[in-house]
């Protein structure tokens, strides 16, 4: 009796405590100098304000975004064990402040290094760090100091500098913080703000070591003392008196904070991290490390300890580096009824939710819960044949399990018996594959089964057998059976689909229109709050269409989701559909326009949902069957945890592999990187973004398990990154860069207005020399001229001078009425004559010919070449070889089009044609047809071949 007692009693206590043990997980990720720590004792850990946490290494300061690290060295300092960090804290300004075995640091934001502090007043070692606004009192070895209003101000605890109080290790302020409390190596002290009073206390007088206070946080009227040899001690601050707390099994406490308000946080050397209840002094949760605990830490031997805004646990190790626990935002949770069941790393294959009464199918057997009455029963082998749950139904009192070559069970929830389906083929129901069980609204079941399609009456208890053979169904597995809202049955197996008929009750698979699916493989159907059916093929992207197939097609869900991903879906009461998939969870809306992506970072366990595992409840909750568990969210808690997302921030941008810090590039600058994060601290494999250059992106591109995007080869111009967490504008960061052209647009004008001085100056120069050459009028009528004899003669008719403009303009049409005087062609002959050259060269295609002449053509057209040219000249207004070359160009383009001559160059062709050379060729074809044989060339969509 005194041993049930005992086992109730502990009962009660782990299911009270078990509850809340439950209610978070801690998952912890390592960070070791493989994935770029500075080094693996991590003796300092703080997060600012904007969200990167900052870690103090054995020789460096580092700053980690989830992803990567990033390093601020301590430059000048030789000494390996001076550059161990002990301590970091941000001011009010964001002017971030860091304590080593030296002295005091700042970082340099704009020049992105660590710079020192009044090295003159602080040269020793800073144990510690406390900032007030933009006040930051400083734990040295030689005493506080108060930095203010750019002001050092030292204060001591005992004259003698050396003194052993003075080496304060932590420090905090009271509730009012009127007060400073100063942990030091001897002793407990306070000083006063208001007028300088300085108090100390003692744990045990005369006992140095029990005094060596490490560490201090305070709560309330309470101060938590971390010791070296004593454990953690209370001081009550009314009452000035110390107590032990209880024991953590160790005794050496290197690091220790708080809530504020209700837990203590405590790192131990030697036995792991402890969360102390303020109120009921005792544990309430432990982490320590096991090395069967994969998940766990790393190392019991803890430096420092940081538990976040968010309850993110941050452990630095020793020598193991840095422990952090993933974070979930908790908008899913993964289904459990603590202690006795559990859904996590289950691979949920099937489910159904009655209120308290929830069945669920897996890869390891079926599991029965009823909250109302906390029973929970598993049927595994070898009660069960397969364990291995493909579909669950409730139907007439009792439910319906399908399995994978298992046949189909019975259980009765009453008596919580199982029991093989025994109103058809013994083999099938016992031992075959059942995919899918659905009842309709006559009250009949409906079973797909690797044999045909069975309809049960459970009523009359009669089964009818639908097959290939004595139906139109289409042959092979039976997938999925599904009614719509008008009672239509649709059928969908391994070969194509069908429907059942309620008025004719019968199957038929000749009704689909041309272009539908019903020859595919489709594996879930669905019907929306809008009478929409929505098909999942095992291949191919989402189809829809309305119930009488007047209007179908296929959906976007989502840009860079592979076709073949898409695994089940469900409809919010928000009218959001929720698309689970075998590599991620999304919901859409309005064609894609509006969507979000959920990850690991939202409580998704892992990314592989299972096939037509999804479910709405009563409730609106949404139910998903996951490879890690069985999943749930309440759809309108999205958008608020959606608008309390962190904005993402620019880490870093690299111009050439080199940080950079501006916005105005060289033109050579202009491979860029650019690197963000959005804090999430969660799997850097379950990272999901999408991002967009505009003026080389045209949309929104995707981009999973990373934080960078690189750009190669920009072109000069001004360019802005965008990128957000899928859907998410809240998130949303922007960063615009400027990569300037090789030469700017004042370097552009300069040169164009130096090209225009230069040719005015050449033109003016040749307009001078003209002038100097040129004789004047005065000097034509004065100069002399020699005959051939060589005696001179004088010109004296000034008169000619003046008219010869008039005279030169005249003599081209005096030319050429002398050189036709004797040989005119009437307007019949000229007719008669083109006739019949046209016939001759269209005919004999004389053109070719390189070497013909006018002579040669006019003998063969029987006339002279005085009447030849006459026609050309006089008739068509054209030259010889303006005549003959247009042949020859019509010849060029018949023979690029002839696929016969693809192998010949232009030169060849031109040859071909009757062009003398690649010269006279160009310049005819260009004056013929205003443009290159190139250009005309790749305008027919050829290829010239050169050379």
């Amino acid at each position: 009796m005194k041993n049930t007692i005992k086992y109730l009693i502990l009962l009660i206590i782990y299911l009270v405590c078990g509850v809340n043990l439950q209610a978070q997980n801690y998952t912890f990720r390592n960070v070791v100098m493989s994935d770029g720590l500075s080094g693996l004792l991590v003796n300092a850990i703080y997060k600012d304000s904007e969200g990167f946490v900052w870690l103090g290494t054995d020789n460096c300061l580092d700053r980690f975004d989830g992803v990567k690290v990033r390093h601020y060295e301590f430059r000048g300092v030789d000494s390996g064990r001076k550059k161990r960090v002990n301590c970091i804290t941000e001011t009010a300004d964001n002017q971030l402040w860091v304590g080593n075995g030296i002295g005091l640091w700042r970082l340099n934001r704009a020049s992105s290094q660590l710079e020192r502090i009044v090295p003159e007043k602080i040269d020793f070692a800073v144990n510690t760090l406390l900032s007030d606004g933009d006040i930051l009192y400083i734990g040295t070895e030689k005493g506080l100091f108060i930095h203010k209003d750019g002001q050092l101000l030292q204060v001591l605890t005992d004259r003698n500098m050396l003194a052993a109080c003075n080496r304060i290790m932590d420090i905090c302020l009271n509730e009012d913080k009127t007060a400073l409390w100063l942990a030091t190596v001897q002793g407990l002290f306070s000083y006063s703000l208001k007028d300088g009073k300085i108090d100390s206390w003692h744990f045990q007088e005369n006992v140095p070591e029990a005094d060596y206070f490490r560490c201090l946080t305070r709560i309330g009227e309470t101060l938590y003392l971390g010791t070296m040899s004593q454990g953690v001690l209370r001081f009550d601050m009314k009452k000035k008196a110390f107590s032990h707390t209880i024991s953590l099994g160790c005794d050496v406490i290197s690091d220790i904070s708080s809530d504020g308000k209700e837990t203590v946080y405590i790192a131990t050397d030697g036995n792991g991290v402890h969360f102390l209840s303020h109120k009921a002094q005792q544990v309430t949760r432990r982490f320590c490390h096991d090395v069967s605990d994969k998940e766990g830490i790393r190392s019991n031997s803890i430096y420092s300890l940081l538990v976040d805004d968010r309850g993110a646990v941050w452990v630095g190790h020793f020598q193991a580096g840095l422990d952090y626990s993933l974070y979930q935002n908790g908008l899913f949770r993964t289904y459990a009824y603590p202690p006795s069941f559990n859904s996590a790393n289950l691979s949920i294959r099937s489910f159904i939710s009655r209120g308290q009464e929830k069945v669920i199918g897996s890869r390891d057997g079926l599991f029965y819960i009823n909250e109302a009455t906390g029973i929970v029963k598993s049927f595994v082998k070898p009660v069960l044949t397969s364990d291995l749950i493909l579909t669950i139904s409730f139907y007439q009192g009792e439910y319906y399990i399908g399995t994978y070559g298992g046949g189909m069970m019975v259980l009765n929830p009453e008596t919580l018996s199982l029991k093989y389906f025994a109103q058809s083929d013994t083999e099938l129901f016992q031992k075959g594959h059942i995919f899918c069980v659905k009842p309709d609204t006559k009250g009949n079941l409906w079973i797909g089964t690797s044999q045909g399609l069975f309809s049960y009456d459970g009523q009359a208890k009669q089964i009818k057998h639908f097959t290939s053979a004595n139906s139109q169904l289409p042959e092979g597995n039976v997938y999925e059976v599904s009614f719509d809202s008008t009672g239509k049955g649709w059928i969908a197996t391994e070969t194509g689909m069908c429907i059942y008929d309620p008025a004719s009750q019968s199957l038929r698979s000749n009704v689909f229109p041309e272009g539908f699916v019903n020859k595919d493989k489709v594996r879930t159907i669905y019907e929306d709050s809008e009478h929409n059916l929505y098909f999942i093929r095992e291949k191919g992207s989402l189809f829809t269409s309305t119930l009488t197939m007047d209007r179908f097609r296929n959906r976007f869900v989502f840009s860079t989701l592979p076709d073949n991903s898409l695994m089940s879906i469900v409809e919010d009461n928000q009218g959001w559909l929720w698309v689970a998939c075998n590599d991620g969870l999304l919901r859409i809306k309005e064609e894609g326009e509006e969507y979000d992506a959920f990850t690991f970072n939202d409580g998704v366990p892992g990314p592989t949902f299972t096939n037509g595992a999804a479910y709405k409840d009563d409730k609106g909750i949404l139910w998903f069957g996951n490879t890690k568990g069985l999943i749930y969210v309440d759809p309108k808690r999205v958008d608020e945890v959606r608008g309390k997302v962190r904005p993402i921030v620019f880490t870093d941008i690299l111009v050439n592999g080199v940080s950079f810090t501006g916005s105005s590039l060289k033109y050579n600058q202009n491979n860029l990187t650019f690197c963000f994060t959005d804090f999430a601290y969660g799997l850097p494999s379950a990272l999901l973004y999408e991002y967009q250059l505009e003026g080389i992106d045209k949309d929104w591109k995707l981009l999973a398990a990373q934080n960078e995007v690189s750009y190669y080869g920009l072109p000069s111009g001004t360019y802005t990154f965008r990128v957000r967490l899928p859907g998410n504008e809240h998130s949303e960061a922007t960063c615009q860069v400027t990569v300037r052209p090789m030469i700017p647009w004042w370097g552009w004008m300069l040169s164009i207005l130096l090209i225009i001085g230069i040719v005015a100056f050449i033109r003016y120069y040749v307009w001078k020399r003209m002038r100097r050459l040129l004789p004047s009028p005065a000097q034509v009528v004065s100069t002399p001229a020699k005959d051939i004899s060589g005696k001179e003669q004088v010109t004296e008719r000034p008169e000619t001078i003046a008219e010869q403009p008039e005279v030169i303009s005249e003599q081209p049409s005096v030319a050429t009425e002398e050189k036709y005087k004797t040989n005119r062609l009437t307007e019949e002959e000229c007719k008669e004559l083109h006739k019949k050259l046209v016939t001759y060269v269209e005919k004999e295609k004389p053109y070719i010919n390189p070497d013909l002449k006018m002579g040669d053509l006019a003998s063969a057209l029987d006339t002279s070449s005085h009447s030849l040219s006459y026609l050309l000249n006089q008739y068509l207004n054209q030259s010889y070889y303006d005549f003959i070359n247009e042949y020859r160009v019509a010849q060029f383009k018949k023979m690029v089009e002839d696929s016969h001559y693809s192998r010949y160059t232009l030169t060849a062709l031109a040859e071909l044609c009757g062009f003398s050379s690649r010269a006279s060729f160009f310049r005819s074809f260009k004056k013929s047809t205003g443009v290159t044989p190139n250009e005309y060339i790749r305008s027919i969509g050829g290829t010239a071949k050169e050379e």
